[in-house]
């Protein structure tokens, strides 16, 4: 299958018009939408072909965005970003209103993370965005690092798909998760940030 790349430009273009692209992260290839300009998540779920219902984190481009997305937010939050963001680091916390309900879980939260990748940050920026991102690959498949290991299935799907010039610098790990809404913080899913730097900071 030949893939006509797209640059940064095509790609900010897309997403402000409410359409899905696949992109780098500093960990992963990621599929997402920008919220300001799709209704919901539901495109990506179909292009995953996976269960609709469960939470897509947000890409963020400042760690002001916390404090803009987030509310009732615990100090200890506020130090974790302040100490990995950008970085590996997903936190969930209570969504402010500024994030429309079909972005939210069922139980009002928003996950955020401000990843550590220029190609990445400046998408958000030319988007005018944060992007609602899922790893790029068909759900069950293993998510994937370089371009050239995308499913040609998922890449049939999407119409657009940015490369990353330096692919070098992705991690290849997931983030690490982190609750942060009950008072403390709690790992559900340990990635690129380790379980003991986040008990540093609990």
């Amino acid at each position: 299958m030949t893939v006509v790349l797209d640059t940064l430009e095509d790609a900010a273009l897309a997403l402000a018009d409410g359409r899905p692209c696949i992109f780098p992260t500093d960990t992963v290839y990621g599929v997402g939408v920008a919220v300001h300009a799709a209704s919901g998540p539901d495109v990506l779920f179909a292009i995953k072909q996976r269960d609709a219902g469960k939470p897509i984190a947000w890409l963020v481009g400042s760690i002001d965005d916390l404090q803009r997305y987030g509310k009732n937010l615990p100090s200890a939050v506020c130090q974790l970003v302040q100490r990995f963001w950008p970085g590996a680091l997903t936190v969930i916390v209570e969504a402010s209103d500024s994030v429309p309900v079909s972005y939210r879980s069922e139980s009002g939260t928003i996950g955020l993370r401000m990843p550590a990748n220029e190609t990445t940050l400046a998408l958000i920026r030319r988007a005018g965005s944060p992007l609602a991102t899922t790893s790029a690959n068909i759900s069950g498949r293993a998510a994937v690092s370089r371009f050239e290991s995308l499913d040609a299935e998922l890449l049939a799907r999407v119409g657009c798909a940015l490369r990353d010039p330096i692919e070098s610098l992705h991690s290849g790990v997931a983030s690490t998760v982190v609750d942060c809404t009950g008072g403390g913080l709690r790992v559900i899913r340990e990635g690129g940030i380790s379980f003991d730097d986040i008990a540093v900071q609990s």
